[in-house]
């Protein structure tokens, strides 16, 4: 059993010929480049990533802060509170999960940066939208009939060009094109 472990040791004092140790201690002490303008500005290089982000109140691991519920773990607990008579662990747990942080405000950011609406970039192509108009300049809003037309060369169903035409009018820079076009022919 010793000499296991005496190897071992001399295992781990050997000496690295090809490791640079000035690099790898600055690249230890470097902190991380942050992308985000709002934690980027809250940031204190003297404490460490995830104390920094509890500050913020932000998650450092997302399997810590939102557990998948177990049902043998909650039927125990249940089960432990009934035989103690205290059910007073439940609430503690939801106070401590209740604690605002010191710099919530970068939070509130972040959420009302990711609520607000974007531009969307999404456009088909310029042959699927011809596609699309020809069929609901011929068959308005019979999808069974545009189905069965002879230029439906994908041989797509009628809740596929359904679909498809939806996505087209939810498009509003070519949807637009096509509303203008068919009202000048008529």
């Amino acid at each position: 059993m010793k000499i296991k472990r005496i190897r071992k040791l001399k295992r781990k004092k050997k000496y690295n010929q090809n490791v640079n140790r000035k690099r790898l201690r600055n690249k230890l002490r470097k902190q991380p480049d942050i992308p985000c303008e709002q934690i980027k500005k809250e940031w204190k290089n003297k404490n460490s990533i995830r104390d920094n982000l509890k500050e913020m109140g932000l998650a450092y691991d997302a399997n810590e802060a939102v557990q998948i519920p177990n049902v043998k773990h909650e039927m125990l607990e249940d089960a432990k509170g009934k035989v103690t008579g205290n059910e007073d662990l439940s609430d503690h747990e939801n106070e401590e999960m209740n604690m605002t942080a010191a710099k919530s405000y970068v939070m509130e950011k972040l959420e009302a940066e990711a609520k607000a609406p974007r531009e969307r970039l999404l456009k088909l192509p310029k042959g699927q939208a011809q596609f699309l108009t020809y069929l609901i300049k011929k068959y308005g809003e019979d999808y069974k009939a545009m189905s069965k037309d002879k230029k439906n060369h994908y041989q797509l169903t009628w809740k596929q060009i359904r679909a498809k035409i939806k996505m087209f009018k939810g498009i509003p820079e070519q949807y637009n094109k096509f509303v203008e076009n068919s009202s000048t022919q008529s």
